[in-house]
């Protein structure tokens, strides 16, 4: 009989072994994430009448002005949504490299959580929950599918570095530490611009063709 041949895939192998090798690191991005949006949505509930009224004149404001000019300058968003990123890489990359910059990381995490759930309870409130819900997700979904698991792992990547340097506080080891991570940074930065196209090609144009309906 003829050995059946496995359709191994490296990639998907390496992703695996990495997430499990750092599940409790994973876990605790992933909990502080969830407060974030948590903590977004009670705050939408719990603002005042003006600033309710404020927020929805803004959306509604901001609806009417891309139905009227609904064309997009692409490449100074792509610009704006490119440099975003990076810098935001560079931020947790920073943070990961230093003892001190571990409430950084958990600080940015959670807040990517509180402007998510900010942002879906927003257009909720303002639109209703199925035109809300359609509008967020079909907006904001493509390139987060990318950005908040590039996030996620370049937050690990700093937190295992920081237990790294506890662990051994010996230069050589340190130092080869911080490459790994530094390489691994500029991965998820790559990721992370991709996701600016994806924002800025994909969702963009998404937008558009909702608000033409609404």
């Amino acid at each position: 009989m003829r050995a059946k041949l496995k359709n191994n895939d490296p990639i998907k192998d390496v992703i695996v072994n990495h997430i499990k090798n750092n599940i409790k690191e994973y876990a605790t991005v992933i909990l502080i994430f969830f407060i974030g949006i948590i903590l977004g949505i009670i705050f939408i509930n719990n603002v005042s009448n003006e600033q309710e009224t404020e927020i929805s004149v803004y959306i509604n404001d901001f609806i009417g002005a891309t139905k009227q000019n609904a064309k997009i300058n692409f490449f100074d968003l792509l610009k704006t949504s490119i440099s975003s990123n990076i810098v935001l890489t560079l931020c947790l990359w920073f943070a990961g490299c230093t003892v001190i910059g571990m409430p950084i990381v958990y600080g940015t995490i959670g807040f990517r959580g509180f402007c998510l759930g900010y942002t879906i309870s927003s257009l909720i409130a303002t639109l209703g929950t199925g035109k809300g819900l359609t509008f967020g997700i079909s907006t904001i979904l493509f390139q987060n599918i990318l950005l908040i698991p590039a996030i996620f792992a370049l937050s690990v990547s700093g937190i295992k570095l920081y237990k790294s340097i506890m662990k051994d506080k010996r230069k050589e080891n340190i130092k080869l530490e911080i490459l790994r991570h530094t390489a691994f940074s500029a991965i998820m930065c790559v990721v992370m611009i991709l996701a600016a196209f994806v924002e800025t090609y994909v969702s963009s144009n998404i937008f558009i063709n909702i608000v033409e309906f609404m």
